[in-house]
């Protein structure tokens, strides 16, 4: 997967803390620190501080999306690194799988058992979902949602076992009902990741609509998964 191949992009790739090693919001600040950084070195990389897109798959997703969502959300900052006073706002978003709401997670579809306590979504959270609701909700992209929000383009397999195709229904409709751009694409028969030509450009043109200011569009709806 080259999103950035002939276009005139850098790319960064950041780390955060994994479950084995902090609960939330650990993760959410460890990105946004990364995105403050990205933002205060932008001239001496020679990049566009106002012109930052997110891509993440699966837990990644999760993150990304909360990035397009909590642009001035003092809580979900942190303190960690220097650059606190730069802002952790991203410009677009690519969330691939991600989950949406996780007090919306569990149900028919996923192999991943809310209710176990030895599961990576409970070792986010510290305990599982019931036992720790308004963590969840902490920690759920749908929370935050307001009209100033960054443009999404929300990708899922309507095959996908471990994160439900309703989560991106859902957010989908959620981003839209707050008036945000928002597309989905579906991986017909797509299980959790998948890949096609076709998606991928979709991905690019939505790089190049948002970062580079051209004119093409993205049409909502299935896109093959291989």
């Amino acid at each position: 997967l080259n999103l950035i191949k002939d276009k005139p992009y850098a790319g960064a790739s950041i780390n955060y803390r994994l479950t084995n090693e902090a609960i939330w919001p650990a993760q959410i600040h460890d990105c946004k620190a990364a995105i403050r950084a990205l933002r205060a070195h932008a001239a001496a990389k020679q990049i566009d501080p106002h012109k930052i897109a997110v891509f993440g798959i699966s837990a990644g997703g999760h993150l990304v999306s909360l990035l397009g969502v909590t642009g001035g959300v003092k809580e979900l900052e942190g303190e960690l690194g220097p650059n606190l006073t730069q802002s952790s706002r991203v410009t677009c978003v690519l969330d691939f799988c991600g989950p949406s709401n996780f007090l919306t997670f569990g149900g028919e579809g996923t192999i991943i058992n809310v209710n176990d306590p030895k599961t990576g979504l409970s070792k986010l959270l510290g305990g599982t979902v019931k036992e720790k609701p308004d963590i969840a909700r902490n920690a759920s992209p749908v929370t935050y949602i307001t009209q100033d929000d960054a443009p999404f383009l929300i990708i899922h397999g309507d095959k996908d076992n471990i994160v439900r195709y309703a989560q991106a229904t859902e957010f989908d409709a959620a981003l839209e009902k707050a008036q945000i751009p928002a597309t989905l694409l579906t991986g017909t028969d797509g299980g959790h990741v998948f890949f096609s030509p076709q998606l991928i450009e979709h991905m690019r043109n939505f790089l190049d609509r948002h970062l580079l200011g051209k004119d093409v569009q993205i049409p909502e709806g299935p896109v093959p998964s291989k």
